[in-house]
């Protein structure tokens, strides 16, 4: 499924996505210090995210991904752990290996991620 966004929004929406998972509750506060953005550049997303229908932002700060954010966050995020899994399969050092996965993980088309990750599939199977 093609979505038409920018790069640095999928980021936001993988960022909120991983905070959940680790801590249960976002707030703007949390993605600032996970991606080392200023409190102002994360409020500026936010309300962006918030206008074109990919958060909800709650009157005590909460984020909360809705449906088209939840789609584009797990594509994104799922392609960091595919593509970062595999470099460390072939002897890239993990901060590498992540730091390489983030660069990817927007520009990899569709075809050839899932080509990727059957490859990736059957060679696990062998």
């Amino acid at each position: 499924m093609a979505m038409n966004i920018y790069e640095s929004a999928e980021d936001y929406l993988e960022a909120i996505l991983i905070i959940r998972e680790r801590k249960g509750v976002v707030h703007s506060v949390d993605i600032a210090e996970e991606k080392h953005y200023s409190k102002a550049s994360v409020s500026v997303a936010m309300k962006r995210l918030r206008e074109n229908g990919y958060i909800r932002m709650e009157k005590d700060g909460s984020i909360f991904l809705l449906e088209p954010g939840e789609e584009i966050a797990v594509r994104i995020y799922e392609r960091h752990k595919v593509l970062k899994d595999y470099f460390m399969s072939i002897g890239v050092d993990e901060e590498t290996a992540a730091k390489d996965a983030c660069k990817i993980e927007h520009d990899l088309s569709e075809i050839t991620f899932e080509k990727l990750k059957d490859d990736i599939l059957r060679r696990t199977r062998s």
